[in-house]
């Protein structure tokens, strides 16, 4: 499956689209100066794909707060929270896949640079069970990756930028996929900004900026200057998410707004030249201001009751409208159903080599497509369910239901092989080959093979036995029964 979204429109008016899953894994990098589109895009690529995937926002101006009403982000407003609670929040918020805005535009950019990079590296250093795939959006990135000290102060722009640089550089193998917008290429640190791998340049005007975009896009220099005439929301696209050679976009519409836009003009008084002058030069008339209504504003919400709307939060990608007239399938067909999307995905070469949350978060796209309402197990069901499906496993029948039963202790990553070996002695068939069992355990190491036979002996789950010829088999105590011998290549 290749999930994309529709960004907008070529100059034909044909859809250009991103492709999400290669999004996730290649990066994206926008530029345009102030009042190109640059938020417009982003905007548009966050609704479009809120239901597709986890999203994280770090927001330096409160732009994307609008999101949390209709897409159900959870809005962290960064000047209300401590260090130590910013870093809890960011902990849930990788565990429980909830798609947030951070919003520091109460904070200096002192303080927003180090709680950013306090909330990135938590995201980061999130434990392997918790790599679930998201998009993180860093708007006005050169503020967090600087190309060079400035005003700031030195530690807060080095924690910054080390925060911003793992994102970009080793955030991919941890689900983690930056999308940074800045409004200069020259501002932004080059070791951040080269990581990605798909790009959408909007309008600029000086030579340094067109230049590095000219390059990025992979356009002679003479040709850049149309990326100076290039329209407020039209964009020049590049990358293996989005198109192969560059193409013109022009950003499609969004239904949010930012809180703080301005729309237009507005009509100038109609007082005359005169009164004016008497209304700036004359002095006020001192006169006791009338009673203020009391408005008690809302306190900002305690940490401990955001990080209960965190846990709270279905994920976008697994809500699914209730149907009018009850399920769409009978209780049998949607278990038939989901056993036929498992083994479809266990049947996919390389499968057993994707980490398990990317493995999850296709299952759970394969199940809306399948028009599934609800697949009803978290990561760990899941994880055991698929290695049922790889070792081809069906628990109905006699016996392999004897098989599943012996095999309640072994640790879901461990499942796989056991089950294809114990199967093996069942039907006394030849003991698995190590290639095999590479294959279905997920690696290409003979060394991390052997690990798991001897870690299955050790606990008592089989007995290897190599006889005089070399020729290996493995017997299952629990049942009683042993491959047949195998010769050792």
């Amino acid at each position: 499956m290749n999930p994309s979204v529709i960004i907008g429109s070529d100059p034909s008016g044909a859809p250009v689209r991103i492709d999400i899953e290669e999004l996730l894994a290649t990066r994206l990098l926008v530029q345009g100066n102030s009042g190109s589109g640059k938020s417009h895009l982003l905007r548009r690529l966050l609704e479009e794909s809120a239901g597709l995937v986890q999203q994280v926002v770090i927001d330096p101006e409160g732009d994307f707060v609008t999101l949390a009403e209709p897409f159900g982000h959870v809005v962290i407003d960064a000047a209300a929270y401590a260090g130590d609670e910013i870093v809890r929040l960011a902990a849930r918020i990788r565990r429980h896949r909830a798609s947030v805005v951070l919003a520091l535009d109460g904070l200096e950019v002192d303080a927003q640079m180090r709680c950013a990079a306090a909330f990135l590296n938590t995201l980061f250093d999130a434990p392997r069970e918790e790599w679930y795939p998201a998009l993180v959006v860093v708007d006005e990135a050169q503020l967090f990756a600087p190309a060079a000290a400035g005003d700031v102060a030195e530690d807060a722009r080095r924690v910054s930028l080390s925060a911003m640089t793992n994102l970009m550089c080793r955030g991919r193998k941890r689900g983690l996929a930056g999308i940074i917008a800045t409004q200069r290429l020259a501002k932004l640190a080059k070791n951040v900004a080269a990581e990605a791998s798909n790009f959408l340049m909007g309008r600029t005007f000086l030579d340094i900026d067109m230049a590095r975009a000219a390059d990025l896009l992979g356009m002679e220099r003479r040709q850049a200057e149309q990326i100076r005439d290039l329209a407020r929301g039209h964009f020049l696209g590049l990358g293996p998410a989005i198109s192969r050679r560059p193409v013109a976009v022009r950003i499609g519409e969004v239904r949010t707004r930012a809180k703080t836009s301005i729309s237009g003009l507005m009509p100038l008084p109609t007082a005359s030249s005169e009164d004016m002058a008497t209304l700036l030069h004359d002095q006020p008339v001192v006169a006791p201001p009338p009673p203020l209504p009391i408005v008690a504003e809302a306190p900002p919400v305690a940490s401990d009751e955001l990080l209960g709307q965190i846990e709270a939060q279905v994920p976008t990608a697994e809500q699914v409208e209730p149907e009018p007239q009850g399920a769409l399938f009978a209780a049998e067909e949607t278990a038939a159903k989901l056993a036929t999307i498992l083994a479809d995905m266990a049947a996919e070469p390389d499968c057993t080599f994707q980490g398990a949350p990317a493995l999850f978060q296709d299952f759970t796209l394969r199940c809306r497509m399948a028009r599934i309402a609800g697949h009803g197990m978290d990561l760990a069901q899941f994880r055991r369910r698929f290695a049922l499906a790889v070792a081809g496993c069906v628990p109905e029948e006699p016996g392999w239901a004897q098989i599943v039963a012996i095999a309640g202790d072994v640790a879901d990553d461990l499942l796989a092989p056991f089950l294809v070996i114990a199967r093996a002695a069942q039907l006394g068939e030849p003991c698995p080959e190590d290639a095999e069992l590479a294959r279905i355990y997920g690696t290409s190491s003979a060394g991390r093979v052997r690990r798991l036979l001897e870690h299955y002996e050790k606990a008592a789950l089989i007995v290897v036995r190599t006889d005089y010829g070399g020729r290996r088999s493995i017997g299952i105590p629990a049942l009683g029964v042993s491959t047949a011998p195998l010769e050792q290549a």
